[in-house]
């Protein structure tokens, strides 16, 4: 989820019809009274246990500071720094919910109160006046939004409670020519920059007005920042309400666009059902924060998700992105005034590493899984099975999302950036053209931009996109014709596609489905057999007799991940994986005999394990690959389960995939002693791959490392013995969603050739 698109903002200028920001312009709210200047840093203030006193026989007083209602928090500016102040319901004032330092700015965030509910402030001196909270579910009138006006260029946008986000407007034309078809990009990056040439740039050349929006608490928002809670939801609900207002908006209705963490905003933003939203176009996402990225199997992954955590709140401090602080050195009162809480930002990552386990309260709100089925709008969703950044876990939730009849899904092997490959882009434009714009989709467009995107990103020339596919129908009968199609797209072996150069972001073919998971999924199971240290087999049958593989969990027995340069790079055809097998003794492998034709298989998998340890706990990790007849061997997924989080939550697991509780109550050690094992599942992650006629199928089972690109784990494996048990009443399998029906090619495709799968 880290700032995925520098090159394409290059590309993407090229061609993009574009017209200038006037950063005088734009957006005109009211905005804070404040003459204080932040600091660049501080550390959060410090949030202590009530010493509740008897304050019934204080006296109501007027406070020296502002207090702000929210939904669900207080926020107070301008208060006195190093005073303390409570925060208490009116119906028992004597017993406050929380007791806070105001912060060297004078601020002060309670958060976590009751929404539509009386509080007042406690002081030394006596009690403020009371305030009410604002409820999630009751939103301003319309006459709130369009009261705002929201111009081309920079500027603000007033929410609910008083904060303003800054937003950027990028029209494809003048202003009088609109009406504009619009989109809008919310994230806590920089879409509201109005000096970089952004993903504006795209949705101009596709014909569309851009706005976007930073976050509160990020860029020139104001605000505090924590991540995805509600209120920042309902912000965007509010920018959107208030910028499909406007009058060079078409129809008074916009849709969101992004990749990545504004891609993942889209999600959180639609549930709260903003009724001018037209549609959603989530790229690249999670569908579970807690086990689809940041402790994948009850492991935490420090290699990616943490230190983007921690990237994301470094750019919230005070005047933590560059460009908002030369905004600031340039006179912007309202971008200076709104650094003024930022001292209130939760250290999120101190939350993250206190909470190995999962705790509802916190993990619900933060887990699409649990909400999606709230959107109601056309959503279309693209991502690769191997992303090296949000994970590829995201197709789990897609039968979720039933609150929509239109629900589109473009799924394909490769990395973070494929959403926006020649692949996906044809789709992802009509879908836009259909449900934003309301128009017979052309790519006339995206045909312009493509050169262009395509060696600025991927590093490769020689694309042509599609001729449009619906050409001279009305706006019905396309429509009609779109939605006749079966929803779930897979793209099979990207960047092997026949005549292109390899790794040319491009499928070899298309197959579509109409549900996910896939309608008649065959799982096909394999047992574990033989010395899984010295070439164990997998075979349709259990072994006739006990037996058992063992290996020394090691992880440093390979580099951490298979890729160190830039992360921009990763996406380009000329990359260069370091995949490399663990050193001898620290892994069991297993494999399939060649196989006699075939197999197509598209969805999750499970890895069913009796399992011990000589320490009592270990980190699984399972690597799923194919072995060509010429002995080179292709990646295709991987997953991970720390050992002692192996309960199962029975009601949402199936064959071919199993759901953990992972909470602290569930947690239990292994057997230690050598002839006792316990029972454990292992989520291999979705795929789609093709294992050819000849190939085999092969299973290896280590200490997490090694096998993805920016992902490392905080792994408990510290050279524990690990006994896998096989055959008799102690099988060990791996099931598998083969998918009958499925024309693949002939042949397999060079072993180099396949997007986010490294060959060795």
């Amino acid at each position: 989820m880290r700032q995925t698109l520098p090159t394409l903002l290059i590309a993407a200028a090229l061609v993009a019809a574009s017209c200038s920001s006037d950063d005088s312009g734009g957006a005109t709210t009211s905005s804070p009274d404040s003459t204080s200047a932040p600091a660049t840093t501080a550390a959060p203030a410090t949030t202590i246990e009530s010493t509740t006193a008897a304050t019934t026989a204080l006296p109501t007083i007027e406070l020296d500071a502002t207090v702000q209602p929210g939904v669900e928090q207080l926020a107070i500016t301008g208060a006195t720094p190093g005073d303390e102040l409570a925060v208490a319901a009116t119906a028992d004032p004597a017993a406050p919910t929380e007791t806070a330092i105001v912060d060297e700015f004078g601020s002060l965030v309670f958060r976590g109160l009751e929404g539509g509910a009386d509080y007042v402030v406690v002081t030394a001196e006596g009690i403020s006046q009371p305030v009410t909270t604002l409820d999630r579910t009751t939103h301003p009138d319309a006459s709130f939004y369009s009261s705002q006006e929201i111009g081309p260029g920079f500027g603000y946008i007033t929410t609910r409670d008083g904060t303003t986000l800054s937003a950027n407007v990028s029209l494809p034309g003048p202003v009088e020519d609109g009406p504009y078809p619009t989109v809008v990009e919310y994230s806590g990056y920089d879409p509201s920059d109005p000096d970089a040439v952004g993903l504006s740039a795209l949705y101009n050349a596709l014909g569309y007005a851009y706005v976007g929006v930073n976050m509160r608490g990020t860029g020139c928002s104001g605000g505090s920042y924590r991540f995805f809670e509600y209120t920042q939801n309902l912000d965007g609900y509010d920018a959107i309400e208030a910028v499909a207002a406007q009058p060079w908006v078409q129809g008074n209705r916009v849709g969101m666009v992004g990749l990545s963490y504004p891609g993942i905003s889209q999600l959180f933003v639609a549930q709260t059902q903003p009724p001018s939203l037209a549609a959603i176009t989530p790229l690249s996402v999670i569908d579970d924060t807690f086990d689809g990225t940041l402790y994948p199997g009850g492991i935490l992954n420090t290699g990616f998700a943490t230190s983007w955590i921690q990237g994301v709140l470094d750019n919230a401090v005070p005047e933590g992105q560059e460009w908002a602080a030369d905004r600031i050195a340039a006179g912007d009162e309202v971008c200076e005034v709104n650094q003024e809480v930022r001292l209130q930002n939760p250290d999120v990552v101190s939350q993250i590493l206190d909470t190995p386990y999962y705790d509802a309260a916190l993990g619900d709100e933060l887990s699409p899984a649990m909400f999606v089925d709230q959107i109601e709008v056309p959503t279309f969703i693209a991502g690769a099975w191997q992303d090296e950044q949000t994970g590829g876990h995201f197709p789990t939730f897609l039968d979720k999302f039933t609150g929509t009849d239109q629900l589109y899904a473009s799924l394909v092997n490769g990395l973070h950036i494929e959403g926006l490959s020649p692949g996906v882009l044809p789709r992802y434009a009509e879908f836009l053209d259909l449900y934003v714009a309301e128009r017979v989709p052309t790519l006339g467009g995206a045909r312009a931009l493509a050169p262009a995107l395509v060696s600025g990103i991927f590093g490769t020339d020689g694309v042509q996109l599609p001729p449009d596919r619906f050409a001279g129908l009305s706006y019905e009968d396309a429509l009609a014709a779109f939605e006749s199609e079966p929803p779930i797209q897979v793209l099979f072996e990207q960047g092997a596609a026949d005549g292109a150069e390899p790794l040319t972001p491009t499928p070899r073919f298309v197959e579509a489905f109409d549900a996910w998971p896939i309608p008649g999924t065959e799982p096909t199971r394999w047992y574990l057999g033989g010395d899984g240290t010295a070439g164990g087999t997998l075979t349709p049958e259990p072994p006739g007799s006990a037996g058992s593989s063992q290996y020394l969990a090691l992880p440093d027995g390979v580099p951490a991940t298979f890729w160190d340069g830039n992360s921009s790079d990763l996406w380009r055809a000329d990359v260069e994986w370091n995949w490399v097998e663990p050193a001898p003794g620290t892994f069991v492998s297993f494999a399939t005999e060649p196989l006699p034709e075939s197999v197509v298989m598209a969805g999750s998998g499970s890895v069913d394990l009796w399992v011990n340890s000589n320490l009592g706990d270990t980190d699984l990790e399972v690597t799923l690959s194919e072995i060509r007849p010429d002995g080179s061997e292709v990646y295709v997924q991987s997953g991970w389960l720390r050992a002692s989080q192996r309960a199962l939550d029975e009601a949402a697991s199936t064959e071919l995939q199993p759901v953990h509780t992972n909470l602290e109550v569930d947690a239990e050690s292994l057997p230690t002693d050598e002839d006792e094992f316990a029972f454990a599942r292992v989520e291999i992650f979705p795929f789609a791959h093709v294992f050819y006629a000849g190939s085999q199928v092969r299973l290896s089972i280590d200490a997490p490392g090694g096998n993805r690109a920016v992902w490392e784990f905080a792994t408990i494996a510290n050279g524990e013995q690990v006994t896998i048990a096989t055959g008799g009443d102690m099988a060990s399998s791996v099931v598998l969603p083969a998918v009958p029906g499925v024309s693949a090619p002939d042949t397999a495709p060079p072993c180099t050739s396949l997007r986010g799968q490294p060959c060795r």
